[in-house]
């Protein structure tokens, strides 16, 4: 067995290094491992810049792996990468949608004995990347207000059980009380899906089909297909949104009328401004971004009986 570099993040806190245990025990059974903790883009270029042939692991979540995937990307060692995944967040969307287990000692096996699958990833104008998914409008403001209650509640509870994954529901109802509306111009495949002569509510683009935890928001999505989903919301009023956000739940809101459901190969929103979450990560304000897919750019191991699928 090759030798493993694991990445984790070092402010992830003592929850996260009890759940890796077991799953360093199960790698260590097999493959020499170096455990290396990271919390900004220098630390982490200078442990990729040292990595050498050895196998990258990044343990954590959907933020952990963006970082990771981002940083490989901008050095140019992406497409010959194959990385395993140990899934530690509290949301671990990306995990979810490629079938990967969430019990950490389980996906270690998986980076063991698991089979390397090419990954579609999204890619901007500007060279910055994204995992699973990027959303604006509703989507964004709920991860911000998420963001700011998860980082409050995290250190409350006991192990790998704290109030932290509370995070982002509270913010997806505070956001449902009052939501942000925005003007945009949607392009799918240059063909316009949406203008500024109607607001939004939200849009997002999916590589992955789940945000937050298990939201599903972008439901028919694959990172496998070589496309990317487009969810364009237009539910703005009080009682449209409460019915949007109850479709929302059981993953079926993208039938209704005044959503707009599209896949293609490259989106471009403008107007706003505009907040954007990209695998977790807020920015902005943007006044227009375009988002490509690109077919194979990294391998990541899987289950093997996902090849079936």
């Amino acid at each position: 067995m090759d030798p493993l570099l694991v990445i984790t993040n070092s402010e992830a806190g003592t929850s996260d290094e009890e759940r890796l245990a077991p799953a360093l025990a199960v790698l260590r059974e097999r493959a020499s491992v170096e455990v290396a903790s990271t919390s900004k883009p220098g630390e982490l270029d200078g442990v990729l810049h040292r990595a050498g042939s050895r196998r990258i692991v990044v343990a954590g979540g959907d933020g952990s792996l963006h970082a990771v995937v981002s940083a490989l990307h901008r050095r140019r060692e992406l497409k010959d990468a194959v990385l395993g995944l140990i899934p530690l967040g509290t949301g671990n969307d990306f995990a979810r949608g490629t079938g990967l287990p969430l019990e950490p000692a389980e996906a270690a096996r998986v980076v063991l004995a698991g089979a390397p699958r090419p990954m579609d990833l999204v890619v901007d104008e500007v060279g910055e990347v994204v995992v699973n998914n990027v959303h604006v409008g509703a989507g964004a403001e709920a991860s911000r207000r998420g963001a700011a209650w998860k980082n409050r509640l995290g250190s409350l509870g006991f192990g790998p059980v704290n109030l932290g994954r509370l995070g982002y529901p509270i913010g997806a109802v505070r956001t449902a009380i009052d939501p942000p509306t925005v003007r945009l111009r949607v392009e799918v495949d240059g063909e316009v899906a949406c203008d500024v002569d109607e607001p939004v509510l939200m849009v997002a683009v999916g590589n992955g089909p789940s945000v937050g935890g298990g939201t599903r928001l972008t439901p028919e999505a694959d990172p496998f297909d070589g496309r990317l989903d487009v969810m364009i919301s237009r539910s703005t009023g009080p009682l449209a949104r409460v019915l949007y956000g109850l479709r929302l739940g059981s993953a079926t809101h993208h039938h209704r009328d005044d959503v707009t459901y599209l896949r293609g190969e490259r989106v471009s929103v403008s107007g706003g401004p505009f907040w954007c979450s990209a695998d977790g990560e807020i920015y902005g304000p943007e006044r227009q971004r375009t988002w490509r897919v690109e077919t194979t750019a990294y391998h990541l191991l899987l289950p093997r009986d996902r090849d079936r699928d």
